[in-house]
């Protein structure tokens, strides 16, 4: 058998890789023949992604000509690979004759593109391939690093682009005077996905991508409830796909939360069968919406973070979620290092969270405890000192919120009973403030305090 698998690595060895010279050549021409197949194809693909080499010379040679601002034609092309000692090794002035005719017109420019961008794909999986197999023999580092960077290799492979080169200021610049255009235009505060909490996303222009947003509270103050109505408004009243990673509760209990939440009935009658005939049929409502949302729930508890990223990016890559929530994170378990304490594992989970949103560039909103240093002040209200057991959070969230209920804390002296307080202590790019909200207890329902304003 040993014998065996060693004639066939041998065999593999020796094959050619995947690839198709006649659409590389035929895709080349369209190019030629027209500038907007040009500018297309320079979008998608890069040199690495031809095989011939002449071919990845001359799609290099296009690019910097059209950079240039020159026009572009067979004699130009020609000087342009002459002038850097290029034009033999593409095979001499003739075989760009025969490149240019291998086609008629550029109509099928797309049928071509998708087999060589298809043909490199196949090409950098056997490359990652044999790039694990080589880190599997390297019994130096631990397995579950390894293991990280095939799943690294693989997930990049899902990407338009593997790489991301400088990129020139000029073009960044028309790209956000376009993004503030279209802004100005659509006349709307939201810019990112709508919470559908209006005193909320008129200070945050909603969740935005690639931010890490944390939610902090004391116990009972409703955290995951909050975060439950969150992920039921932007996915019924967004569309957003939300992906909910929870390590406290079961996928059932969440389910059952937000079955309540949005019949608006009492968990506690529903949890020990006290509902009456009414009840059933706003759960037959209420279980109708939440089958046709795009919400997904894992409930594995004591995730590590690599677990967690591994799972993310399979639900990512399947579903295209537009947002990540994690209920909470000091549930997580960090690097199982022999000297590091659980400071420094918050702080590399806190900093891992916000790689993951930079790269799946969707919001990751992420719960967090509270220190019991909130219940030594008078004023309960929490600060960002009081994030517990890193200042990592912190120094990592582009956005930091706070839910406070007075009427907790103050019971029959509250002066705004049933109001929920949405403290926004930190914003990278926006402002800090307090957004209030109706807070029902019964069925765990966060809204609007204007009852017009509801966001279901």
């Amino acid at each position: 058998m040993a014998q065996r698998n060693s004639q066939d690595a041998i065999a593999a060895q020796y094959k050619t890789p995947p690839n198709n010279s006649e659409a590389e050549q035929a895709l080349l021409a369209s190019m030629l023949l027209d500038r907007e197949v040009l500018i297309k194809v320079t979008d998608l693909l890069t040199e690495h992604c031809f095989y011939q080499k002449a071919h990845s010379i001359i799609f290099r040679a296009m690019g910097e000509i059209y950079e240039s601002g020159s026009a572009l034609d067979l004699v130009i092309l020609s000087d342009h690979l002459r002038s850097k000692n290029l034009i033999e090794e593409v095979g001499g002035a003739t075989y760009l004759v025969v490149m240019a005719n291998s086609v008629p017109s550029s109509a099928n420019f797309e049928s071509y593109q998708k087999i060589v961008y298809e043909k490199y794909l196949l090409r950098t999986l056997i490359n990652s391939g044999n790039q694990i197999a080589r880190m599997g023999y390297d019994e130096a580092e631990e397995a579950d690093d390894l293991v990280e960077k095939a799943e690294k290799l693989i997930f990049s492979m899902t990407q338009n682009r593997l790489s991301q080169d400088f990129v020139a200021i000029k073009s960044l610049v028309r790209e956000s005077f376009d993004t503030i255009e279209k802004l100005f235009r659509r006349k709307s505060m939201v810019t990112g996905i709508s919470t559908g909490f209006y005193d909320m996303d008129a200070m945050t222009a909603g969740f935005q991508p690639s931010d890490l947003v944390i939610l902090a509270a004391r116990p009972s103050m409703g955290k995951t409830a909050f975060v439950l109505n969150l992920a039921t408004n932007m996915s019924m009243g967004a569309g957003a796909g939300v992906g909910i990673f929870s390590l406290e509760m079961s996928k059932q209990q969440l389910v059952h939360r937000m079955m309540c939440t949005e019949a608006r009935v009492s968990a506690h009658k529903a949890r020990t069968g006290q509902i009456d005939g009414s009840d059933w049929s706003k759960f037959a409502t209420a279980a109708g919406k939440l089958n046709e949302t795009p919400i997904y729930i894992d409930d594995t508890p004591g995730l590590t973070f690599s677990e967690l990223r591994s799972k993310a990016r399979k639900l990512y890559a399947e579903h295209r979620v537009g947002v990540i929530i994690i209920d909470y994170m000091q549930l997580m378990q960090g690097r199982a290092t022999k000297d590091a304490n659980r400071q420094q594992e918050i702080s590399e989970i806190s900093r891992s969270l916000k790689g993951l949103a930079r790269e799946l560039n969707v919001p990751v909103v992420a719960l967090s405890q509270l220190s019991r240093a909130v219940e030594q002040r008078p004023d309960k209200r929490p600060m960002l000192s009081d994030l517990r057991e890193s200042g990592a959070i912190e120094q990592d969230a582009d956005v930091v919120m706070f839910i406070y209920r007075d009427e907790y804390y103050t019971k029959d002296e509250c002066k705004e009973p049933g109001v929920a307080e949405i403290i926004i202590a930190k914003q990278r790019n926006g402002p800090t403030g307090t957004a209030k909200l109706r807070f029902f207890k019964d069925d765990m329902r966060f809204a609007n305090l204007s009852h017009s304003q509801e966001p279901r």
